[in-house]
């Protein structure tokens, strides 16, 4: 079966296409002729994900999958959620902790969530483009100061719940152990395996 990964990350490619096997033959957004900047303007995590995924499938026609992914934290109302990328107006990762930290200074609750969804559009000889949805949540806290230097993003203020290490001072393999990523992952391979072998 041919799927279009909704991007042109070498990176997460190479990760799906470890997980998925040889069943399937992924694609990149450049490899079926796709340039544009896909939309990203819903407002929410699920619904950026849908979006890119409909993009594609409503441009290109092939079956696609799309993520979108994003750190919540309760005391702020759910931000950075769908601009954790660009929080503070880039993508510097530490203008975006910078700016995270100093909005929750003085605050004692310090709960927050990654959470990762992919959306799947398989075609349907019936019925069109079938769409469906595979969240990851990992819940933890927001130190008062970075800890690690591995991982991106956000990593190095979030402490997992029963961990006492960020996901910057884990590995790559620990990280993916338990990762939101990981976990939506995880769901859309097993489905995807379920239909290849029905």
């Amino acid at each position: 079966m041919e799927l279009c990964f909704a991007t042109n990350n070498q990176h997460k490619l190479e990760e799906v296409s470890a997980r998925l096997g040889g069943a399937f033959h992924l694609k990149t957004l450049s490899a079926i002729g796709c340039t544009d900047e896909l939309p990203e303007t819903s407002g929410t995590i699920p619904g950026n994900s849908r979006q890119k995924a409909d993009y594609v499938w409503t441009h290109f026609g092939v079956s696609c999958f799309a993520d979108d992914s994003g750190l919540e934290v309760a005391a702020l109302n759910g931000e950075p959620g769908v601009d954790s990328a660009f929080y503070s107006g880039s993508r510097d990762a530490a203008a975006n902790i910078k700016k995270l930290l100093a909005n929750l200074d003085g605050t004692t609750d310090r709960k927050a969530r990654f959470i990762t969804v992919f959306t799947l559009l398989l075609h349907d000889r019936n019925a069109g483009p079938v769409e469906h949805q595979f969240d990851g949540v990992v819940d933890g806290q927001i130190l008062l100061e970075p800890r690690g230097i591995g991982g991106f993003g956000y990593d190095p203020i979030f402490l997992p719940d029963g961990y006492d290490r960020t996901f910057a001072e884990m590995s790559m393999d620990e990280k993916n152990k338990i990762s939101h990523r990981s976990q939506a992952l995880t769901k859309m391979v097993a489905y995807l395996d379920q239909q290849v072998n029905v």
